[in-house]
């Protein structure tokens, strides 16, 4: 089948997919906790591929995504909220999210992308623990200047205002606080997953991916042959803000979720489980990233399943301030050192579930011809008195070393 072709259909093919979630989806997962349990691994997926190409493809440190993703979720619930009323109200229906989903997503990856250019200039000239001091403090300004925020004051700011809408700790609920329009179901949080997954894909076998892992396994010989390391590394940091801005809008208006974005969702244990992510599927992997995001959330989950269990209510009735919700860091922890020491690379390392085609076909390099020597006139010359012709050579074979040309002449004498 031609290649082509073959595209058109898988295009078709999850396109179908997509659109059959939309509508099954609630068939498929009766209980609305699950459903958004599910929506939620796929929202994260997408905030850790694109975490995956500052951390694992770019080798840079950046431990500050909750505060992209944050922005995007913000930038998302206000477009959204806004369109909403303007398309009347009322419930959320399919065909306006065509209207308001791409307006949303389209004003998040920009304005995530915007804060990344002007985090990422100055920052990423630093390397190690700086760059990830820098990229915490980012993303807890962000928190905590929406956090404490005054609503209602009588003496605000244009910036006091608009902080203040945006509802302070109490969080944002839409224009009119009746709660952010859920407008992201299936089709577009797993038609975004599959975009994100391609992109990613593509970023990584690019040209672009390889320089981005030229300089992190060595910045100075990479800059030796024309990779500029600035120019990758800023770029790289506003293409992963730009994905976690997108999640983060799709995020503010999941169906079955939270009508109301918080500033509380967006603390650094939400960039934890966002590092956990991309370390456990294996930095630089995009089936990692993957395989990571829903690993993580379904963990959540069952610690919480957990603890509706009758022996762990026991034991917390016994010992009142056993959490272990808080545990869950420490669970976290000891499953990265345990990689760290057994498996630094990951579960998948670089490795992808699936292999490209190319790569399993065997290729020989076809270099050039090895050079003949050139030799000068006495050099022929030795040679043709010192050297024995080789035992069985006809009687007109000239000796090793001589080079005969096109008129029987020795090469050679054309030096002298």
């Amino acid at each position: 089948m031609p290649r082509p072709l073959q595209r058109i259909l898988t295009a078709l093919l999850l396109l179908g997919v997509v659109v059959a979630l939309e509508f099954g989806f609630e068939t498929l997962l009766p209980d609305a906790a699950w459903r958004q349990l599910a929506l939620f691994a796929m929202v994260n997926v997408i905030a850790a591929l694109s975490l995956n190409v500052i951390n694992g493809m770019a080798g840079q440190f950046s431990i500050g995504h909750a505060g992209f993703v944050g922005i995007g979720a913000y930038t998302g619930a206000v477009v959204a909220g806004n369109l909403h009323q303007h398309l009347g109200g009322g419930d959320p229906l399919f065909g306006n999210s065509f209207v308001v989903m791409p307006a949303a997503l389209l004003a998040s990856g920009l304005v995530a992308a915007l804060f990344g250019l002007v985090v990422g200039l100055p920052s990423l000239r630093l390397r190690g623990d700086y760059l990830a001091i820098v990229t915490l403090g980012f993303a807890e300004i962000f928190r905590l200047t929406i956090a404490t925020a005054t609503t209602g004051g009588p003496d605000q700011g244009a910036i006091g205002k608009l902080l203040g809408a945006l509802g302070g700790p109490i969080g944002y609920a839409g224009p009119d606080d009746t709660g952010v329009p859920q407008y992201a179901g299936p089709f577009w949080i797993f038609g975004a997953v599959v975009l994100a997954t391609i992109l990613a894909w593509r970023l990584k076998f690019s040209g672009w991916g390889r320089a981005l892992r030229a300089l992190r396994e060595d910045e100075i010989a990479s800059a030796a042959v024309g990779v500029d390391p600035t120019r990758y590394k800023v770029t790289s940091f506003v293409i992963s803000a730009a994905g976690g801005g997108i999640a983060g809008a799709l995020l503010s208006s999941m169906r079955d979720g939270n009508p109301t974005v918080q500033p509380d969702q967006f603390t650094f244990n939400y960039s934890f489980d966002a590092i956990t992510m991309v370390i456990l599927g294996g930095s630089g992997s995009v089936s990692g990233a993957i395989l990571g995001g829903v690993f993580v959330t379904f963990t959540v989950k069952l610690i919480e399943q957990l603890q509706g269990l009758d022996s762990v209510l026991a034991l917390k009735a016994a010992y009142p301030a056993l959490d272990l919700n808080a545990l869950r860091m420490v669970i976290y922890a000891a499953i990265l050192i345990g990689l760290m020491v057994l498996r630094p690379e990951g579960l998948f390392g670089e490795r992808e579930l699936f292999g490209r085609r190319w790569s399993r076909r065997k290729r020989f390099p076809v270099g050039p011809a090895e050079p003949v020597p050139a030799t000068t006139g006495v050099e022929a010359g030795a040679g043709h008195e010192g050297a024995l012709p080789s035992p069985g050579a006809p009687p007109d074979e000239p000796p090793p070393g001589i080079t005969v040309g096109r008129e029987g002449k020795a090469a050679g004498r054309e030096l002298e």
